[in-house]
């Protein structure tokens, strides 16, 4: 208490002269109102740019729950989209008041590993048996397609990527409608290619590539990317077509995992068609 007291002694009139100018600037932007504007302008932008810092932090913590909760409003959209249904002719019998059938559900799931720079790329998933995934499930982003379940423990998914040796996936041109296979031959992981399009086809740089429909596990219509570039080798009667994908797979956090509600039925008849 002594120091405290010998250190205002000491500067006795240092603080009496900061307090008489702030009193006069008190009086000043009292009693003027060009002076008094600045002021109240100078406070709002300091206070404005503490208060916008702020709310970014906030909003960043926030993030990763923003996320998940954009990816569940995500699931239940696709829910309601076409391409979920199965449309049944109407014209022998009427069921259960209704001319579609629901074919595929989804479920959100977050990336937890993911690799883009090999031959063969594998991404894991937060969930697995547990929350209802199961091998063979197609796994989707917002932007594109990813690739299909090949394992699954009680709470993790591996997933082949798209960006794998071994993928095969069943895909059409969107101007023409022809179907072929979309592979990738490990090495751009922007860039995929489109092989069995027959020499007839007209091919269209910047056309659309979807999934064809054919497969028992992607719905028909989702993107996988677009037309850059082509080319017939020597000798071949089908091009081969450059295809970059919508998705960047090197950014992926949240995904959907697909399942076809039809697939046991379909499997099914594969195994009679088997015997004949």
């Amino acid at each position: 208490m002594k120091n405290l007291i010998t250190f205002l002694w000491k500067y006795y009139f240092f603080f009496l002269f900061l307090s008489l100018e702030v009193v006069a600037v008190l009086l000043i932007v009292k009693n003027n109102y060009y002076q008094r504007t600045i002021i109240i302008n100078s406070t709002n932008d300091v206070t404005g740019a503490i208060l916008k810092t702020s709310d970014g932090i906030i909003e960043y913590f926030h993030l990763k729950k923003a996320n998940q909760i954009l990816a569940e409003e995500n699931v239940n959209f696709r829910k309601m989209l076409p391409q979920s249904f199965l449309k049944t002719d109407t014209a022998t019998f009427f069921r259960d008041d209704t001319l579609y059938n629901q074919q595929y559900t989804y479920l959100t799931a977050k990336v937890i590993s993911n690799t883009t720079n090999r031959i063969n790329n594998f991404i894991k998933l937060n969930k697995g048996k547990n929350h209802g995934i199961e091998k063979h499930m197609a796994v989707l982003a917002p932007d594109g397609i990813v690739g299909q379940v090949i394992e699954v423990s009680d709470n993790y998914a591996s997933v082949m990527s798209v960006l794998n040796s071994h993928t095969r996936i069943s895909a059409k041109l969107k101007s023409s409608g022809q179907v072929g296979t979309l592979i990738w031959n490990g090495e751009n992981y922007r860039l995929g290619k489109l092989v069995d399009i027959p020499t007839h086809v007209q091919i269209q740089i910047n056309d659309s590539v979807f999934t064809s429909g054919y497969s028992y596990m992607f719905p028909e219509g989702q993107l996988i990317g677009t037309v850059s570039d082509y080319e017939l080798e020597s000798g071949q009667s089908f091009y081969q077509v450059d295809v970059v994908f919508s998705c960047d797979y090197n950014n992926l956090r949240w995904v959907y995992v697909v399942r076809n509600l039809m697939q046991k039925e379909l499997n099914l008849l594969d195994e009679a068609e088997e015997i004949f």
